[in-house]
């Protein structure tokens, strides 16, 4: 009788090429997304000690950090010239600015079938785990080992340890994949997943969309975690048969048949487990400076006291940076910037759901608020559905797709001093401009803020139907 995997182990050892003298293993990856602010170096890299691309039709250059998504501007940056100079060069596929197909990585990595489940697949970006959601292995790498997957296709890496998270219940009104992620992250704590390749389950997963799913696996790196997975089911199978790339007939078949196996054997041990009700949970809010520091929109800051002697030094940077108080509610806090992009948050599904609290309101005064969609196809789509007309209507800024002010790599930035709720995935000191004060929420929370003028809770400004 062979021994019980977990979906993590089943995936890992179809792709061990080999054992390396230091321990680690060479894994075999079968897609390579690469984007323009670490491409020109890898590239230098490989020119400099005259290795070549082993896989070119297995890798994909990727413009997204610094492409200028206002309307008007020129799509182009000294990175993105450089990039695409170099990866013609290599002879790969590089998907320009003006590509039909452009877009965030890691929103066109599964939006164009180039994540798979079963699959592995590296990106130099830390949320290359957004396509675990499709049970897609994925790993972000640095500088040093996006120049090894290009020479070799290979990633060396230590085994992680394993961990479940069981998200049950069932969500409430107004509580989104994106809440869950942010509960998640102030209730284990941002470093609780380091090492760890972590395996989502449980009914909120089973009744969560994969945009959602995307979502919730793109916040795993905030707490820590190494990677994520999903096990493919029906949602999944469903998902990437309407992709256009999806084979046919017996081809397609074939493919759903080798997925069969994509899941945790019943009695797989993992390193720990842990099990969250979601039925409680209220549309979250940010309030400090790191994802972890978030709490149900009508709490309050919790008291430094109230928390372990670690914590309280980062406690109290964190509320002199926000310009918050202990005990304080942030329902009323005027906002200047209302940011709903990023590679968390910028699919057709967040767009609607913005777009249903933005139709027939308009942004308050003071309040500059953009929209930012996380690919051509998703703009195309919102598009052709009216949401743009939607959100212009309101007083919305319309943008072309990249990652905008989400990093701020682009130069889309705020002022110092300015409090933006944000649908990104990090609100570091300084992340989105000097002094800028960034709240993560969900797109509808968002949405809520531009039109109110300050945090809300967007239970009170959301269509009953919306909220189903």
């Amino acid at each position: 009788m062979s021994t019980p995997r977990t979906l993590f182990d089943k995936i890992w050892e179809a792709h061990v090429v080999a054992q390396r003298a230091d321990g680690r293993e060479l894994l075999y990856i079968d897609r390579h997304v690469v984007h323009e602010l670490h491409a020109p170096h890898a590239f230098a890299e490989l020119d400099k000690t005259e290795r070549t691309v082993r896989r070119r039709d297995l890798t994909i250059v990727v413009q997204d950090h610094t492409v200028p998504t206002r309307p008007g501007l020129p799509l182009r940056s000294a990175n993105i010239d450089a990039t695409g100079l170099a990866g013609r060069r290599h002879q790969v596929n590089v998907l320009d600015v003006a590509d039909v197909r452009h877009g965030i990585s890691h929103v066109i990595s599964p939006e164009l079938g180039w994540a798979q489940p079963g699959a592995t697949l590296a990106c130099p970006d830390s949320h290359a785990s957004t396509v675990g959601a499709l049970g897609c292995l994925a790993f972000g790498c640095g500088t040093s080992e996006l120049v090894h997957i290009l020479s070799t296709q290979t990633m060396a890496l230590n085994k992680p340890r394993q961990m479940r998270v069981f998200l049950e219940g069932r969500l409430g009104p107004g509580v989104t994949a994106k809440d869950v992620a942010l509960h998640l992250i102030g209730a284990v704590g941002i470093d609780a997943g380091r090492g760890h390749a972590v395996e989502y389950a449980g009914a909120v997963i089973r009744d969560m969309g994969l945009e959602g799913r995307m979502t919730l696996c793109n916040m795993t790196i905030e707490w820590g975690g190494r990677t994520c997975l999903i096990a493919p089911d029906e949602r999944t199978i469903a998902w990437c048969a309407a992709l256009p790339s999806a084979p046919k007939g017996e081809a397609w078949q074939a493919r759903v048949g080798s997925w069969a196996h994509l899941h945790s054997d019943a009695t797989a041990v993992f390193d720990s487990e842990l099990t969250i009700d979601c039925s409680t949970i209220g549309p979250q809010i940010t309030w400090g400076t790191d994802p972890g520091q978030t709490l149900d929109v009508d709490a309050i800051i919790p008291p430094t006291a109230s928390l372990p002697a670690d914590q309280q030094e980062r406690h109290q940077r964190a509320l002199a940076y926000m310009d918050v108080q202990a005990g304080q509610s942030l329902i009323g806090t005027p906002v200047q910037r209302v940011f709903i992009g990023s590679c968390a948050n910028a699919r057709i599904s967040d767009l609607r759901l913005a777009a249903a609290v933005a139709r027939g309101r308009t942004v308050a005064a003071g309040v500059k608020a953009i929209v930012v969609p996380g690919s051509n196809a998703v703009k195309r789509q919102a598009e052709a559905e009216g949401l743009d007309q939607v959100f212009l209507q309101a007083g919305f800024e319309w943008h072309s797709s990249g990652c905008s002010m989400c990093a701020g790599a682009n130069g889309d930035i705020g002022a110092p001093g300015e409090r933006c709720v944000a649908t990104s995935n990090r609100n570091f000191e300084n992340r989105q401009g000097r002094g800028v004060r960034t709240h993560l929420s969900s797109p509808a929370m968002a949405a809520a803020a531009a039109v109110a003028g300050h945090i809300v809770d967007v239970r009170d400004w959301m269509p009953a139907e919306a909220q189903a």
